[in-house]
């Protein structure tokens, strides 16, 4: 699966279990919506730091009139 559709689906997940999150109204339901985003949240943290690692920045990459401000 490529870097892009991971990232996607799991910001897409995210969203949605926030959104579940913030309707219902039973606490045992946020508990257990509130462990799905930790571990959604978690997911994209090593997912990110693996991405880091094997990519590692360059700023010699870019120019000053890439920055935008």
């Amino acid at each position: 699966m490529e870097p892009d559709k991971i990232m996607d689906s799991l910001s897409k997940e995210l969203n949605s279990a926030l959104k579940a999150m913030s309707k219902t109204k039973n606490l045992n339901e946020k508990e257990v919506y509130s462990r799905i985003i930790k571990n959604l949240c978690e997911s994209q943290g090593v997912f990110l730091k693996l991405m880091s690692d094997m990519i590692p920045f360059d700023d010699d990459d870019f120019e000053e009139e890439d920055i935008p401000f």
